[in-house]
């Protein structure tokens, strides 16, 4: 039989099996597996061919019962109305996990912004927004940068929504550029929270981190930035790297800075000197201490998880790995931190971003580390405390804490 990989499938089966384990009946989960609100839209643009081109949008509100709705825009050729309900749900679960006052939302638009303009980029952007403005604002949903956006197309989205409202609202929108009231240390912001959920996966089993080899599928920021702090911080030793157009293996340790710079310049890690050339499913399957998937969703499948050979998995992606492969590893003694998790440090710098937005009052990169140190290390014990007492994997442990916490909010609210 095949495997289900379509996500919002996905995170209902994880979502129904944390369900069960908690002894919630079925009437819970109803109230729990769909997005409050769906919203799909289009955009007609005027390329700078002359032509008129149509593109098709989503923002899926997923639950706001903890707070204010957060989720990241996604800019991508494979963008799907599925995707986006799955990647709301995490987020509702990924801010309930680290305790943060929000709720779950994920937007996203299906284009290629590699092939376009930036004048082409910014229509779109504030195309997006007029089409969505009645349903967001800092106090509603609160948008951010994810796949193939980044702080100069948030800062165009926040210059139109406060054009539509005729007032300054620096917190409807995070990620934005530091002038215009972004936070210190949220380009970094994910790969710091999975970094320290890293530090403390090795000392549950004993790790020492100085010179553990550690792999990274998906060079972009999270991944990038991962390589450079587990390297710079802690002494590992990077042994292989990949992108879209593939990947790069030295045993003997790669320069994540280089590799990096060479990035920049080729638009692809591949071809760095001294490196071997390797698919990014070679690189899942390579022996290492830390595997840090970073890329896109579905990439550990029961196909390949008993392949893996590795300690810790730190899924800086959404949704890297199957329920089938959960298992799998599991059962193979591989410690895994679940995405909503590991990659929480981006949605709880953007919080912050959020608060000092609403006092403009901005803090330090040193007082967002340090809060961001002590919110990641909470929500990680609380995991994996859930998960031993069950006697499951660290997942379903997360998803423990995070319905409980979004359930408790719903019945204080007279919801359920």
């Amino acid at each position: 039989m095949s495997e289900n990989l379509d996500p919002f499938e996905i995170s209902q089966m994880q979502l129904s099996e944390a369900c069960k384990i908690k002894g919630y009946d079925k009437e819970i989960y109803e109230t729990l597996c769909q997005p409050e609100r769906f919203i799909q839209l289009k955009i007609t643009i005027k390329m700078d061919n002359g032509h008129l081109k149509t593109f098709k949008g989503f923002r899926s509100q997923y639950n706001s019962a903890r707070g204010p709705m957060k989720g990241g825009i996604r800019w991508h050729p494979d963008e799907s109305a599925s995707l986006v309900k799955a990647l709301s749900a995490w987020m509702t679960w990924k801010t309930a996990c680290v305790d943060i006052p929000l709720g779950g939302a994920k937007g996203g638009i299906i284009c290629n912004p590699k092939d376009m303009s930036d004048r082409e980029l910014e229509t779109l952007a504030r195309g997006y927004i007029r089409h969505i403005a009645d349903f967001i604002g800092p106090h509603i949903d609160v948008p951010a940068p994810d796949v193939y956006t980044n702080p100069q197309i948030m800062a165009w989205m926040m210059d139109e929504y406060e054009m539509i409202v005729r007032h300054h609202a620096p917190s409807v929108i995070t990620g934005k550029p530091l002038p215009i009231g972004g936070s210190a240390g949220r380009a970094i912001a994910t790969a710091k929270g999975g970094v320290f959920c890293i530090r403390e996966a090795a000392k549950d089993i004993g790790l020492d981190l100085k010179g553990a080899k550690v792999a990274i599928q998906g060079y972009g920021n999270a991944g990038s930035w991962a390589a450079k702090l587990l390297n710079d911080d802690f002494g590992c030793k990077v042994i292989a790297v990949s992108d879209s157009k593939g990947g790069i293996y030295n045993p003997d340790g790669i320069d994540p800075h280089a590799a990096a710079d060479h990035k920049e310049k080729t638009r692809s890690v591949v071809g760095l000197n001294g490196t071997k050339q390797i698919t990014n499913e070679d690189l899942l399957e390579l022996e290492c201490d830390v595997l840090v998937p970073a890329a896109l969703e579905n990439v550990i499948t029961k196909k390949n998880a008993s392949s893996i050979d590795t300690k810790i998995i730190a899924e800086l992606a959404n949704g890297p790995t199957t329920p089938s492969a959960d298992n799998i590893l599991y059962d193979n003694n591989i410690l895994l931190i679940p995405d909503f998790l590991c990659n929480a440090g981006g949605v709880t710098v953007s919080y912050f971003e959020m608060v000092q937005g609403y006092y403009q009052y901005f803090w330090t990169e040193e007082e967002v580390f340090v809060a961001l140190d002590r919110i990641m290390t909470n929500a990680y014990r609380s995991t994996v405390e859930h998960a031993k007492q069950v006697n499951t994997h660290n997942r379903m442990g997360a998803y423990m804490v995070s319905i409980d916490r979004v359930i408790e909010a719903m019945q204080l609210r007279g919801w359920i």
